[in-house]
């Protein structure tokens, strides 16, 4: 597996001092908000966005910036969905760490994922970055219309290949997206290649989604912050069952779509549908589509010179199905 260090090493000096540009952006004069942006602030994960933000504006003439603007709004975006989808899910826990609805409870983390959305908006305005707040602006609409069509999904227990790729690309895909173009956007005018960028974003995030739908199914305990059989038992169809779904006769499928409609999954039950999914070719054929994506991805770097930028981006898009984590 590719270490994420390998991915992050060309522009470790540059995340270095985003850290500290960031933590003084969340910075208020109200105490209780001040206390939560701190505790936002430690526990933040890997910084896979803002990383891939530095290194695709390296890649396209240089960090700059307007470059650590973008990346913030991008890391601003991203921590709001996060509070929000806690609440929304009523998680108590990410990766081991109380979420902000656990220890304030949710009309705080509401407000909270309101401010942070705001404090976005208002730095691509503050700075006249236009065409960062067109690209945040469309990933919100997207993964809102992403998330919303799979909760009516999930209650209809009822999906085809066509619906969860738009799934998968709008709520996932679509800030990785955002993420290449205004890192591309903060370092060239040229409209060409930051719509190329984009569309490396489309196929890493779809490439990483798939992959963590695969943990539902092949993870154990709780080493991706999710235990197996988490998505099932929020009847969320993935990719593993759709495939499987359609090598079988409908009276085979019934029996686990029934399994599934209950919501109410023994362990008996998860290894039931795995045991599905994988006898029927399903967990093998998702892994070949997030392979087939992140080729797709890597396939659109063939146009840019070598650089210690464009090499940790070729290793983004294996360490996306690789990952353990």
């Amino acid at each position: 597996m590719i270490p994420i260090d390998e991915v992050i090493s060309p522009v470790e000096e540059h995340l270095k001092e985003f850290n500290t540009y960031f933590k003084n952006m969340l910075k208020s004069d109200v105490s209780l908000l001040n206390l939560i942006l701190q505790y936002i602030t430690k526990k933040r994960g890997k910084q896979l966005r803002p990383t891939i933000v530095f290194l695709v504006a390296d890649l396209c003439g240089g960090v700059n910036k307007r470059t650590f603007s973008g990346a913030a709004m991008v890391e601003l975006l991203h921590t709001a969905t996060l509070v929000h989808d806690d609440v929304v899910d009523e998680s108590f826990e990410r990766r081991g760490i109380p979420t902000i609805n656990a220890i304030w409870r949710n009309k705080v983390a509401v407000l909270i994922g309101d401010y942070l959305l705001g404090k976005g908006l208002l730095t691509a305005i503050d700075d006249s970055e236009f065409d960062f707040l067109r690209a945040t602006s469309l990933a919100v609409l997207r993964m809102s219309e992403g998330e919303l069509l799979q909760i009516k999904k999930s209650k209809e227990i009822n999906s085809d290949e066509k619906i969860y790729f738009r799934i998968i690309a709008d709520k996932t895909a679509s800030l990785m997206a955002a993420c290449c173009e205004i890192g591309a956007i903060s370092a060239t005018a040229n409209v060409e290649t930051q719509l190329l960028m984009r569309q490396f974003g489309e196929y890493l995030g779809i490439a990483f989604q798939i992959q963590d739908d695969l943990f539902d199914y092949l993870s154990h305990g709780n080493t991706i912050g999710k235990p197996v059989g988490n998505d099932l038992k929020e009847r969320k169809i993935t990719l593993p069952l759709i495939y499987a779904f359609s090598k079988v006769q409908k009276s085979q499928s019934r029996e686990i779509i029934k399994l599934v409609k209950s919501g109410k999954l023994a362990k008996k039950d998860i290894r039931k549908i795995v045991d599905f999914a994988s006898e029927n070719g399903g967990i093998d054929y998702a892994k070949n589509k997030a392979i087939e994506f992140s080729d797709k991805a890597a396939e659109l770097l063939t146009t840019f010179n070598p650089s210690a930028s464009k090499e940790s981006l070729l290793y983004l898009t294996k360490f996306v199905i690789e990952r353990k984590l």
